[in-house]
């Protein structure tokens, strides 16, 4: 009898029993500390998911290889006028795979006139986060709906995603411009006017006020902080 129930193989035994343990694994998800407080991590526990989390240098989510800045409507606006998306953004462009998820679109409208923001300049700016910084953008309803966004795409199998996880290395121009660009205020329009003004680093950071000034105006002022102690 016993010959008779045993219809598998001790390899098709283990191939099944190896699969029901891989689907036993939780997908992880690292969520930095500042979204503690945010019921997308409780969320995320529900649909399945491990949540870990980590002080992240960059974005609020790591899936997979996959870094993902999160904003309310209402927290991207703000960031848009006191900059610190742009700060972000230029962040996120030290990995190859980036996402922005701007969620709330269902409780809040993205063009409001309470907002004090023309409607245009937050079109402008959705233009360049996805053709100048190249982030994908995915707008979510509401926390849930954000937190089903990251479970797809923990559970997703690596075939399926398709993504290429080698960091890019940045050419010597790119790594240049890179870093004039990380003083406040100095946009990519700026760092490369400055480049090709005074050619390297050293040569901007040596310029004097003058000089500075009158390549970029106003702008020039930001540079002061190299004399600044810490």
């Amino acid at each position: 009898m016993k010959s008779i129930l045993d219809i598998f193989s001790k390899s098709e035994k283990e191939e099944r029993q190896n699969q029901k343990e891989i689907n036993l694994i939780k997908p992880l998800i690292i969520v930095d500390l500042h979204e503690k407080s945010s019921l997308i991590a409780s969320e995320l526990i529900n649909l399945g998911c491990e949540v870990e989390f980590k002080h992240l240098h960059i974005g609020d989510y790591i899936v997979k290889n996959v870094v993902i800045e999160r904003k309310t409507v209402s927290d991207f606006i703000s960031s848009m006028l006191n900059r610190r998306l742009i700060n972000q953004l230029q962040q996120m462009q030290q990995v190859t795979n980036k996402l922005l998820i701007i969620e709330g679109i269902e409780e809040q409208e993205l063009y409001s006139k309470d907002s004090g923001i023309n409607e245009n300049a937050i079109r402008g700016m959705l233009l360049s986060v996805l053709l100048s910084f190249n982030v994908p953008i995915l707008f979510a309803k509401n926390y849930e709906d954000t937190a089903s966004f990251l479970a797809v795409l923990a559970k997703k199998r690596e075939k399926e995603l398709n993504l290429n996880f080698k960091k890019k290395s940045r050419e010597v121009k790119e790594q240049i411009q890179y870093i004039i660009e990380g003083f406040p205020g100095i946009g990519p329009k700026t760092a490369k006017k400055l480049l090709k003004e005074f050619k390297t680093i050293k040569n901007i950071i040596n310029a004097s006020d003058e000089e500075l000034k009158k390549a970029i105006g106003k702008k020039a002022e930001i540079f002061k902080l190299i004399d600044k102690n810490y």
